[in-house]
């Protein structure tokens, strides 16, 4: 077993998908709640732009990483915040990573909202998996809470 935090680089559809959905947000479309994130990068300084799918459950937003330990993770890790756009809305927010035993119901219900788009990602955990299913897959799929300061 490797050691190293999961990650699922995606496929070269997957790249153009989330470059048009990016450019449909940054231009005011989103699509069931997308948006693009903007996130500092740790080596860079740059801001890094990402299409999201923001998750709300009992009233606080979160963002889930479908891919697991993906750059813009390391970067929020960094960061603590960045910024959400759909047309020229743009929300600064702050970012707190939750820790695995928390994340049990905010996976569940992304996933049975985006569960279509992002299960492939999961490797066969789905909104109908067991709480101990889930919380095993909590380790491979960082939650942040969400906080708009702006």
């Amino acid at each position: 077993m490797s050691s190293s935090p999961y990650y699922l680089k995606g496929s070269p559809l997957n790249v153009r998908l989330n470059s048009v959905i990016g450019w449909l947000a940054r231009h005011g479309i989103s699509l069931m709640g997308s948006a693009e994130m903007s996130v500092r990068g740790r080596k860079s300084g740059q801001m890094q732009r990402i299409p999201v799918n923001p998750h709300t459950y009992e009233g606080t937003q979160y963002l889930v990483s479908a891919r697991g330990h993906s750059q813009w993770v390391r970067n929020m890790r960094v960061a603590g915040g960045g910024e959400l756009r759909v047309g020229r809305k743009v929300r600064t927010f702050e970012a707190v990573e939750l820790p695995d035993e928390e994340k049990l119901p905010i996976l569940r219900t992304y996933l049975e909202k985006w569960g279509w788009e992002v299960n492939q990602y999961f490797q066969g955990v789905t909104a109908k998996s067991t709480d101990e299913e889930l919380i095993a897959a909590a380790a491979d799929h960082p939650v942040f809470r969400i906080t708009v300061t702006s």
